[in-house]
């Protein structure tokens, strides 16, 4: 009994990246659960998710998280619950984008949408890790080396100056290099086989069966990798906000379990948020921006960042949908004209 007391102790007591063990544990348990009730309860037979409940289901992760933040400005203070809120809105934000690349891939491998909810969920624990490595890179670097703040700033300036003039033509997933990697050094069935990301079938009639990955593999692999990419900007963007891994790392993973869910919504109508990487290019702009504005004004309070970051965001999204309505209305009205 003693020596249970004493590793009780111990976990209570230790620390990980600036906070209690228990507390990382406690939040992964969390996730764990959301995700099994999401997969064991509400998903357990695939099928296709219509748009309500892909909202309904983002609403749902949206409360939880603000909760979560509110616990976090309670435990920690103000100032740790605004840099959470902001955290999250940018990662949410930023992530919006990735919406869109994700529909390019289901849509180059044919995947019905019934299968799509499969890639998401098992997509979200590569997510998990792959944003655990990053982040405690990104914190270890900040901790030995205050300068590199500086070079996520001008990065970041620079990613967002880039997505203004980035062209919005989509791009062709035939050529992408990892997909050419993995057809060459994995045998690929050519059609999907249900919700089956490996098949055994023989190469040859009669012969001995053997191990194939199918198309739904290949759509997993690259979500992992087009995820992997957008977090080159995100982590970077909310390491410009705070240096704390527990809220650089729970603002990330909430943003992104919420973005899966509504990502079903959102890819019915991605042609109508046409002006909103503008806002997102801004965010970006005005996050590195303040990393050099510390040492002219002084830091930024936390308030007035999440005030600009929201702002933005919103500003983009009732453009996108005034502007892209009344495109709408133009062409109808055009087509609709009788010749004199």
């Amino acid at each position: 009994m003693d020596i249970l007391l004493a590793v009780w102790t111990a976990f209570l007591t230790a620390e990980f990246l600036t906070k209690p063990l228990w507390l990382w544990a406690a939040f992964m348990g969390l996730v764990a659960v959301l995700l099994a009730f999401d997969l064991g309860v509400l998903h357990r037979k695939q099928r296709e998710i219509e748009v309500g409940e892909s909202l309904a289901l983002s609403a749902g992760y949206i409360a939880i998280a603000c909760i979560f933040g509110g616990w976090v400005w309670w435990q920690f203070g103000a100032t740790a619950g605004m840099d959470w809120y902001t955290g999250f809105f940018v990662e949410k934000s930023l992530s919006l984008d990735n919406v869109f690349v994700i529909a390019l891939i289901f849509g180059y491998f044919a995947v019905p949408r019934q299968y799509q909810h499969r890639v998401l969920f098992w997509g979200i624990l590569g997510v998990i890790v792959l944003r655990g490595i990053m982040i405690g890179l990104g914190a270890a670097l900040v901790s030995e080396f205050s300068w590199i703040l500086y070079v996520f700033g001008a990065f970041l300036v620079l990613t967002g100056i880039k997505m203004l003039f980035a062209s919005d033509q989509p791009k062709d997933l035939g050529d992408n290099w990892l997909l050419k990697f993995l057809k060459r050094r994995m045998r690929v069935t050519p059609e999907l086989h249900g919700q089956q990301f490996f098949v055994r079938q023989p190469k040859e009639p009669g012969g001995k069966p053997v191990l194939w990955a199918t198309p739904l593999f290949l759509a997993l692999m690259l979500v992992e990798a087009a995820d992997l990419v957008f977090a080159v900007d995100s982590v970077p963007a909310i390491f410009a906000i705070t240096q704390d891994p527990f809220i650089v790392y729970t603002s990330n993973i909430f943003a992104i379990l919420g973005l899966r869910a509504l990502y079903f919504a959102l890819a019915a109508m991605i042609h109508r948020f046409h002006y909103l990487k503008y806002a997102l290019a801004a965010v970006l702009v005005f996050i590195g921006g303040k990393i050099f504005l510390v040492n002219i004004i002084g830091k930024i309070p936390a308030g007035i960042s999440l005030g600009v970051t929201l702002g933005l965001i919103a500003a983009g999204i009732v453009a996108s949908l005034i502007l892209t309505a009344e495109k709408r209305q133009a062409g109808g009205q055009a087509g609709s004209g009788q010749p004199g």
